[in-house]
């Protein structure tokens, strides 16, 4: 059985302000990323050459919630630790399959069995504001999505640092919304 999410809510800080992209690495120029009423979009370029905004501090072991939202076609993630290990947020465009909170490695085995999300489908509000809430820790990873564990992943090959980064995938018009983006370091 999964477990309900913990409740460290009141210990987790914003690391976006609403307001705009201070504390995160942006490109310049920047046609991805904006903020509107306090909510952070990206939207792909016209060339569709995506992109990932990333925090300019790096976290090995954290807690991070977030509300995530998007209609039609997106694939995008969270991207966190060095090597880069991302928990998807969409249809893979590569494998044409919904793998929204399922680790994506980039190795030989993608999208790993023991990495795969479980009760999705039931739990997933298209189209709506969903809660995601990630949590590293050594090399077991955590993903909840509206308050239901929905993956454990283990794999000690992403162990490094690194900054936290949303994704804009690229070869796809699509457009992501992001809000209450706060975390926690745990170590």
């Amino acid at each position: 059985m999964m477990a309900a999410c913990p409740a460290h809510s009141a210990e987790l800080a914003p690391i976006f302000n609403g307001k705009d992209l201070t504390g995160w690495t942006v490109p310049q120029p920047n046609p991805f990323w904006k903020v509107v009423d306090g909510v952070l979009i990206g939207e792909n370029d016209g060339p569709m050459k995506g992109h990932v905004l990333r925090t300019d501090k790096s976290y090995r072991d954290f807690i991070l919630d977030l509300e995530v939202r998007w209609t039609g076609d997106a694939d995008t993630g969270i991207i966190f630790r060095n090597p880069d290990l991302q928990v998807q947020i969409g249809v893979s465009i590569s494998l044409k399959v919904d793998r929204t909170c399922s680790f994506y490695t980039g190795g030989a085995d993608k999208y790993p069995e023991a990495g795969r999300a479980r009760a999705v489908d039931r739990l997933l509000k298209p189209g709506d504001w969903n809660k995601i809430r990630l949590e590293a820790e050594g090399g077991t990873f955590t993903v909840w999505l509206n308050g239901e564990q929905v993956t454990r992943y283990t794999n000690l090959n992403f162990a490094a640092p690194a900054p936290i980064g949303l994704q804009i995938h690229p070869k796809l018009k699509m457009r992501v919304e992001f809000r209450h983006i706060r975390a926690m370091p745990l170590d």
